[in-house]
């Protein structure tokens, strides 16, 4: 076969040779006949350097592959002696966890309950409001917690330190300095006094706990009138002081910072509220002028009581009297008469005794009509809720029945006291209509009397 390669490859050399430019061919038969030969000298050296470099290669693969196979049969071995190795560890390791379950005995119950105590001290500290002032003290129990091998003594020590502390800590009242978070969101180191685990106040303020920053935050509703105990708190350096706790931990205080202010409910009742504190504004004003109208016409009736014989025309018993004391001619007329002219200056003061008395009746009866109105509107828009949301989600509904609910009260809010203060000035009023009945009729008795006997 290399013979046959060899005899081809040097045909075509002499024919490469024969298609050579006419520079590099030969001018002889002998000329001819030597390049060939070179040629063909050349080609079976570079042969023979092709067949050497292959065998030198197959000798490098051969050796090659004979060390791969002598590393395989070593990894084997070692693998096998690994397992063998594997195995036996397996068995002593469960000899020695027989072993040591053995020796632990009733130290199993014992960590399974460590771990129960730690996971809820460790929920009860992350919540507390102590906390704030003892910082990351729940991570050590909540590691207990996690922890898969017994506690070490240390270690439930430091569980028995941190019950212990909260138990404690919480009937102290403590004052410190932490940083506190504002309700723009910046955090600004301020004096702290805190009721056991309850309530912490700071710059009069009451403060909540966020568990997840580990700090205090100022509420961003205050409880209303509770603010002023925060200050008192504050202020106090001992003794005892009036102050708010919130069992709940702040959050019935929260919720009660969170109860509309009475301008807020008032606002919930919308035009016809408005409508109803303006017509309860003007009744109470005029109930008002009217009440200071006639405590000052009653002391002058009074005053006009302790001189009948000298009227004055200051007060309306004295204009009554006035109107025929003194006039001859009225008492030679027919009693009959005198009665109607003595009714008519009686029916004449009654307007400006009376006054306003028929607005206030009019407040009373339209303030519950109004009420009922703004009634009939909440309840509108508690069913446009309903209907554009397709449920009845009770925070869907609350703003038509809030409206609803505040109108009505704030019309029975009007009429009821307009209902005692109308009461009121019809009793004054009447109390001085009866003045003046009584002793316009004794007037003209007395005068009858005296004409008979003349």
């Amino acid at each position: 076969m290399l013979r046959i390669k060899n005899s081809v490859l040097g045909a075509l050399a002499v024919a490469a040779t024969l298609v050579l430019p006419a520079a590099h061919a030969a001018g002889t038969l002998d000329e001819l006949l030597e390049q060939t030969k070179n040629v063909r000298a050349r080609e079976a050296q570079a042969n023979q350097a092709r067949v050497a470099k292959f065998q030198q290669q197959r000798n490098e693969q051969a050796a090659l592959l004979g060390q791969a196979r002598n590393e395989l049969a070593q990894q084997n071995a070692r693998s096998a002696a690994l397992s063998a190795q594997f195995d036996a560890n397996e068995k002593k390791l469960t000899e020695l966890q027989a072993a040591l379950d053995a020796r632990v005995g009733n130290l199993g119950e014992v960590f399974g309950v460590t771990r129960q105590i730690a996971g809820d001290v460790s929920s009860v500290l992350f919540n507390s409001l102590i906390s704030a002032e003892y910082p990351k003290r729940d991570e050590a129990i909540a590691k207990m917690a996690q922890a898969k091998a017994l506690p070490s003594i240390a270690e439930l020590e430091t569980l028995w330190f941190e019950m212990q502390r909260e138990m404690t800590e919480t009937g102290r009242v403590a004052r410190f300095k932490a940083p506190v978070v504002n309700p723009d969101g910046e955090a600004e180191e301020q004096e702290i006094v805190r009721v056991g685990g309850f309530n912490a106040v700071a710059d009069d303020q009451y403060l909540n706990y966020l568990p997840a920053l580990k700090q205090l935050a100022i509420q961003p509703r205050q409880p209303g009138h509770y603010t002023g105990y925060a200050g008192d708190l504050l202020d106090a350096d001992e003794g005892y002081v009036e102050t708010a706790v919130d069992p709940t931990r702040g959050v019935m205080l929260s919720l009660y910072s969170q109860r509309p202010t009475t301008w807020e409910r008032i606002e919930k009742g919308e035009l016809v509220g408005y409508i109803i504190l303006l017509v309860g504004l003007a009744g109470t004003i005029a109930a008002v002028v009217q009440f200071l109208h006639l405590i000052k016409v009653r002391a002058a009736v009074r005053t006009q009581l302790t001189r009948l014989d000298n009227p004055t025309t200051d007060n309306p018993l004295g204009r009554v009297l006035s109107s025929f004391k003194g006039d001859a001619a009225k008492l030679d007329e027919d009693a009959e008469v005198v009665e109607l002219r003595i009714s008519e200056a009686v029916l004449r003061e009654v307007p400006g005794l009376e006054r306003f008395q028929a607005f206030l009746k009019l407040s009373v009866a339209a303030g519950p009509l109004l009420g009922l109105i703004g009634t009939v509107i909440g309840m509108i828009v508690t069913f446009q809720s309903i209907t554009e949301s397709g449920s009845s989600d009770p925070k869907l509904m609350a703003n038509g029945i809030s409206q609803a609910m505040i109108a009505t009260v704030l019309g029975l809010g009007i009429a009821i006291p307009l209902l005692f203060a109308n009461a009121v000035l019809q009793s004054i009023s009447r109390s001085i209509v009866q003045i003046l009945d009584e002793q316009s009729t004794g007037l003209l008795a007395e005068r009858l009397e005296a004409k008979r006997r003349a």
